[in-house]
């Protein structure tokens, strides 16, 4: 892919990248409390009474587990960083598209069935346009609502990897990432302010240091210590923090739990989320942990994806016959079963096709614009390139 001579790559320290257990095992924790939360604290009906009556001691607390979300931006910061390393463009699309479509495209699938043919009627009925929307990832921008409300985030993410990607297409320096971990809130934060809705959608001003002091802690952990780096870190903590106050407590989480959140309580949470990324990656627990995190960090994103909508309808179902409690982990574990099954049956074998597929094709894009531009009569080209 292209990349300017004078721009050097982000060089690779290490052949292989190396797995950080713990950190999926994080990412799984995660996942579990906006799960919690769904089920025990944002507004449903499905428990026949409101959630705050069903839950009156846990409503309260896991409230907080919206928060969650903004330890998978912290932890996505870092991770994607050390994806996009020694990578060109086209690795980098492969290996984001393999990993993040089949999960999402079964999730898509499996949720329209629910709602339109095992529990059809229901306030979240899904039409035709929305499920090819939805597809794309790209619904928010074609004004269809999400076949299930947790793929908000899929939304703030996919313009993280556009970053990436731009970045990607000039060379992956130290240089531009220490650039845009600074300019990248900072000029959202202008957009926010400003009032240009465009540039706000298209830089995530409530989010972007989160995905920014994630990257930073992952230059801090593959280059090392440094003051720059750490009043980097320190300046997208404090812009977090503001913006999951003015995001979460002030909004979200009156609005979709009925709770008025403690400001304190939030700044807390996250500066231990950025303490907890950093602790588990830039100390020697980087390297410890078991094999089994693997596997909890694998069924991260497939519970994820499908827990909300067949998690109510579970709930919905069976509240009259089951006590709270107990239907609470019985709906936990069916959704870590249904994770389970994507992650086996989907995710394992259509992600190795779909990344060696979209490998074969980025590649045969790169010899193309080679040969166009080595062929005889063009910039650079010579009959030699005939023989």
């Amino acid at each position: 892919m292209f990349t300017p001579a004078s721009a050097p790559q982000f060089s690779p320290l290490a052949t292989s990248r190396p797995r950080f257990l713990l950190l999926d095992l994080t990412r799984f924790g995660a996942a579990m409390a906006v799960l919690i939360y769904h089920f025990t604290s944002r507004k449903t009906e499905v428990w026949g009474v409101p959630v705050a009556e069903q839950f009156p001691h846990l409503a309260p607390i896991s409230a907080y587990g919206a928060l969650g979300v903004q330890l998978f931006f912290v932890i996505s910061g870092f991770v994607i960083l050390l994806s996009a390393e020694g990578r060109s463009i086209g690795q980098f699309v492969s290996a984001r598209a393999a990993r993040l479509l089949p999960a999402y495209w079964a999730a898509v699938l499996l949720t329209t069935i629910l709602l339109l043919w095992i529990a059809p009627g229901g306030d979240d009925a899904v039409s035709l346009p929305q499920f090819f929307a939805n597809l794309t990832m790209l619904q928010e921008t074609m004004g269809e609502p999400h076949v299930d409300g947790v793929y908000w985030t899929l939304w703030v993410e996919l313009r993280f990897y556009v970053l990436i990607g731009i970045v990607l297409a000039f060379g992956l320096t130290e240089r531009r990432m220490i650039g845009l971990a600074f300019l990248w809130p900072f000029l959202a934060l202008v957009a926010q302010e400003s009032g240009n809705a465009f540039l706000a959608t298209l830089l995530s001003p409530s989010y972007a240091p989160l995905f920014a002091g994630g990257m930073v802690l992952y230059l801090i952990h593959s280059r090392g210590h440094s003051l720059l780096r750490w009043m980097l870190l320190g300046f997208n903590v404090a812009i977090a923090v503001r913006q999951t106050i003015a995001q979460e407590i002030y909004d979200r989480m009156p609005k979709y739990s009925g709770f008025a959140g403690d400001e304190l309580v939030a700044a807390a949470i996250v500066i231990a989320i950025f303490a907890l990324v950093a602790l588990i990656t830039l100390t020697p627990l980087a390297h410890r942990g078991w094999r089994w995190m693997t596997y909890a960090g694998a069924l991260t994103y497939p519970l994820y994806l499908i827990h909300e909508q067949w998690g109510r309808w579970i709930i919905e179902t069976l509240h009259a016959e089951v006590p709270p409690v107990a239907l609470l982990g019985l709906t936990v574990l069916a959704c870590l079963l249904l994770a389970a099954a994507i992650e086996r049956w989907v995710e394992r074998p259509l992600r190795p096709i779909l990344r060696r597929g979209l490998d074969r094709s980025f590649d045969a894009l790169d010899r193309r614009r080679a040969d166009t531009k080595d062929a005889p009569g063009t910039a650079g080209g010579s009959r030699s390139a005939e023989i």
